[in-house]
């Protein structure tokens, strides 16, 4: 199954709800009388308008949605000795990468990972799974969160939000301009109909995904650049450490509890090596490791 991210699978939702949108009210048919489909301009702009929303709202909601898809328990108040660590650890590494204190939380998964979140770079959401304390040493614990706090501060999701907003804007765009084609050439519509409106819902969806190959890139690009800022943060051996153990992991082919729509948002992705690489959020392991000991 395809591990495509929580930002990505937000950002074809919006886009299929926008279509749905346009043809319940009418809209399609309006932007048709006013020249909108045959104006490549105009269509470009209306596109680029409805793309860069996509992604901007799939950025505002990304804390919301990480909160509730892998129920992630918020520390306000340290009730241990392990919290009270957690928050201090965080709060140093922040005031290093020179960011705003983000929100720590824990949630409940027998794999260990961790991900950052969040719309600001002073208004994020660093969380660490449960097993990460029991399988970690805090060293390594300490690196992986300097792995997250490298993202934040690396601007990381607004780098994505703007390339996911290119994305979108050409995915509706060529969307449409091929399903005007295959409306009037096979279902010898003059103006957009039902036809079109469902080819446009399936070539945004298929556009999209192979799309998303783009987004992915990146998405394994900034993996290198957080490692890095971990092994800078904390040190290198730990974060070495660190990746080691999630290899380990993966080698013994633990199963990921996280949300399939949050893997991209992870320290650890859980892929396989017989997916394609045009789909991995993160390089394998192996090259991570091998890129700090070199390092890159």
């Amino acid at each position: 199954m395809l591990r495509i991210g929580l930002f990505l699978a937000t950002n074809i939702a919006v886009l299929v709800l926008v279509t749905a949108f346009f043809e319940i009210f009418g809209l399609q048919q309006y932007l048709a009388a006013q020249g909108v489909h045959t104006n490549t301009t105009a269509l470009l702009v209306m596109c680029a308008v409805f793309g860069f929303a996509g992604s901007l709202i799939s950025l505002l909601m990304s804390k919301w949605m990480a909160k509730r898809s892998t129920g992630t328990q918020i520390i306000s108040e340290p009730s241990n000795a392990d919290e009270r660590w957690l928050l201090e650890t965080v709060a140093d590494l922040a005031r290093k990468a020179d960011i705003g204190m983000p929100e720590v939380g824990i949630f409940q998964a027998q794999q260990s990972n961790a991900f950052a979140t969040g719309w600001n770079k002073n208004n994020a959401l660093v969380a660490v799974s449960t097993e990460l304390f029991n399988r970690f040493n805090k060293d390594e614990i300490k690196a992986v969160l300097a792995h997250e706090i490298g993202h934040i501060a690396n601007g990381d999701m607004i780098t994505l939000t703007l390339i996911q907003g290119v994305v979108n804007t050409f995915v509706m765009f060529f969307a449409r301009i091929i399903g005007s084609i295959i409306d009037k050439a096979v279902f010898k519509n003059d103006r957009p109909g039902i036809a079109y409106f469902v080819t446009v819902m399936v070539l945004q969806v298929v556009l999209g995904i192979l799309a998303s190959t783009i987004v992915m890139a990146f998405s394994r690009w900034r993996e290198y650049r957080a490692d890095a800022a971990g092994a800078h943060l904390a040190t290198r051996t730990a974060m070495i450490g660190a990746l080691q153990k999630l290899q380990a992991e993966t080698q013994a082919q633990m199963p990921s509890e996280m949300p399939n729509t949050m893997t991209a948002l992870c320290i650890s992705s859980g892929w396989k090596q017989h997916i394609s690489r045009l789909f991995m959020s993160h390089p394998p392991l192996e090259e991570r490791i091998d890129a700090l000991r070199r390092g890159i």
